[in-house]
């Protein structure tokens, strides 16, 4: 790869170092829609102004409006976006001045730990609600400033763009015959962004001081640990809007590099797979690549599960190709693990409630996931699914488990076909070995399960196609 090209980022002119923010916020007053009539002219704003777009009455409204609609939890004041409004009544007039001077400081983040789909621990960094206000207000500043000049490759957090394209991307890639892929693992991304770095990419097209003191400001604001704060050296945390457009400024010189040399690719945050002809140009691929994210953007590759292979033996973005002449998407195997994880969480939440309880609860998780996953070709795995779910006594079953109601009784009041509570009553076997009893089947036929308002996944990916 081009080092002199990518290495002019690391010397650039306007890269400016600014100390670390201390203190709490401000206290501030609400920007809702009561009291910010809309207004468009934020987008034509220079780039040395741009704090006063940012404090705009429109943008503000905006943003305001967005957080609501978030939600989200508290960080780490305790705030709620409940209590946001009457906050901000009392204080915006100090909070906009101090924004205006260049002095406001973001206060500490809330850290918090989910569980990954493939396993292990991702630390979140939830900012206050006073804070996602301001970085959502930058972030509708900024990204028309940005997001014109990324490249088309790219589609992770960008307006009219999802991870649906990538995929097609993808498909489209290996059926021009490009079918070796180059496939980058990051380890840790946002929490290894280097803020120097950064920081000079950002100042290439802002010139507003203000501005670039305050996103570093909460790029280094600390992070509540077990009741202390702990300084931040590096990265960018994932919780607060601004982040992932800080993500796609990093990584757009990798970006470029790749549409230079021609390369066909598809990036999506940090997710990166590049398309080549062979395996060998797969792996000089790799060598640059990984040899410029470590050396020039200090981030880490995991050798361990980054490969150059076939592309129907990788995964992206939950989905995998079929090895044909013209590839046919269908679901990566962790997919089904995970939704197959998440509908046994529902049923193990409803034993001993209500049958329709469960069906409600189960609605928003299947018409999610088939929304997201409308992009599957194959239809057999979406089969399989549909089959899982309303397999006869799995519903009534689960709900019954563990409680003093028999097997029998619970598929009574679920309204079931007649005699199937004394079907369900004498079996002795676990209830996910049941769902393939012929018996059963017979008994609580999948259109009985849809009549009681059970989604189908693949009839909603149908409708949604």
């Amino acid at each position: 790869m081009s080092r002199d090209r990518l290495d002019k980022a690391d010397t650039d002119p306007n890269r400016t170092a600014y100390p670390e923010g201390q203190g709490k916020n401000p206290e501030s007053r609400p920007v809702g829609a009561e009291s910010c009539p809309a207004s468009s002219s934020w987008t034509n704003a220079e780039s040395s102004w741009l704090m006063e777009q940012v404090v705009a009455t429109g943008n503000m409204q905006r943003a305001y409006q967005r957080v609501m609609r978030n939600k989200g939890a508290p960080g780490a004041d305790g705030m709620t976006v409940v209590q946001l409004a009457d906050h901000l009544k009392r204080h915006w007039p100090v909070l906009r001045e101090r924004l205006l001077a260049g002095e406001y400081h973001p206060g500490p983040i809330r850290a918090v730990e989910i569980p990954k789909p493939q396993g292990g621990m991702r630390q979140l960094g939830i900012p206050t609600v006073v804070d996602r206000l301001i970085q959502q207000a930058l972030l509708q500043v900024l990204m028309p400033i940005f997001d014109p000049e990324f490249s088309e490759s790219s589609y992770g957090y960008r307006p009219k763009r999802n991870a649906q394209q990538a995929v097609s991307a993808m498909k489209s890639h290996v059926e021009a015959g490009h079918r070796w892929v180059a496939d980058l693992d990051m380890t840790a991304f946002f929490d290894r962004v280097n803020h120097d770095l950064l920081m000079a990419r950002v100042a290439r097209r802002v010139r507003d001081r203000r501005v670039l003191r305050l996103i570093r400001r909460f790029l280094e604001a600390g992070v509540v640990e077990h009741v202390r704060v702990v300084k931040r050296q590096q990265g960018t945390p994932q919780g607060g809007p601004l982040s992932p457009l800080l993500a796609n400024i990093l990584l757009d010189d990798v970006d470029r590099e790749l549409e230079r040399r021609g390369h066909r690719f598809c990036r999506y945050a940090d997710d990166l797979q590049v398309y080549v002809g062979s395996r060998r140009a797969g792996q000089r691929v790799m060598d640059s690549l990984s040899d410029y994210l470590e050396n020039s953007l200090r981030l880490e590759i995991n050798r361990r599960k980054s490969a150059v292979d076939r592309p129907w033996r990788r995964s992206f973005l939950g989905y995998q190709l079929t090895f044909h002449r013209q590839p046919r998407l269908t679901l990566a195997p962790t997919s089904l693990r995970r939704l197959i994880q998440r509908v046994q969480a529902v049923f193990r939440r409803g034993r001993g409630g209500s049958f329709q309880r469960v069906l409600k609860e189960l609605a928003p998780v299947l018409r999610g996931w088939a929304s997201y996953y409308r992009r599957v070709d194959v239809k057999r795995p979406l089969e399989t699914l549909d089959g899982l779910d309303t397999s006869p006594p799995t519903l009534p079953v689960v709900a019954a488990m563990e409680t003093g109601v028999s097997e029998g009784t619970a598929a009574d009041e679920a309204r079931a076909p007649e005699g199937t509570g004394v079907a369900l009553g004498h079996q002795r076997q676990g209830p996910w070995w049941n769902a393939g009893a012929s018996h059963l089947n017979h008994a609580l036929p999948v259109s009985w399960f849809m009549d009681q308002g059970l989604v189908s996944i693949l009839g909603t990916i149908q409708r949604l196609r």
